[in-house]
């Protein structure tokens, strides 16, 4: 389990938004390791874990993006049949109400990525090392 920052974007959903915002990074030489994007209507959240938050802030913040930072989890699954039921099992028994998750694997690779946010951070951190 480690413990980052998830930065959740409001956008409008039209081709180019998330690419803006990609750039953005790219140009403060801020690498993404996650980035979940979803749309409702004219409107949609992109949901991102980056390698290094102090730069990733410095940039959104110099290009006037508007974000929300959370505290999120991350942890390295099995990339097998139940791994990712086992540990949202062991949350879920410890009391951990979870705000977002995804989960991410490349097909034929070893391990799995889950990156979460719960309430209570601290009982999420506790409960996927038990």
């Amino acid at each position: 389990m480690a413990k980052t920052k998830q930065f959740t974007i409001a956008v409008d959903n039209q081709p180019g938004a998330v690419a803006a915002i990609a750039r953005t990074l790219a140009n403060a030489k801020v690498n993404i390791l996650s980035l979940l994007g979803t749309s409702q209507g004219s409107a949609g959240t992109v949901q991102l874990i980056v390698e290094d938050a102090r730069r990733a802030k410095k940039a959104l913040d110099s290009a006037r993006v508007s974000y929300q930072e959370t505290p999120a989890e991350t942890s390295d699954l099995a990339n097998k049949p139940g791994a990712l039921a086992d540990c949202l099992a062991k949350l879920a028994a410890k009391g951990v109400n979870l705000s977002s998750i995804h989960a991410t694997a490349a097909k034929g690779g070893k391990k799995a990525v889950i990156v979460y946010t719960a309430e209570a951070a601290a009982k999420a951190a506790t409960a996927a090392s038990a």
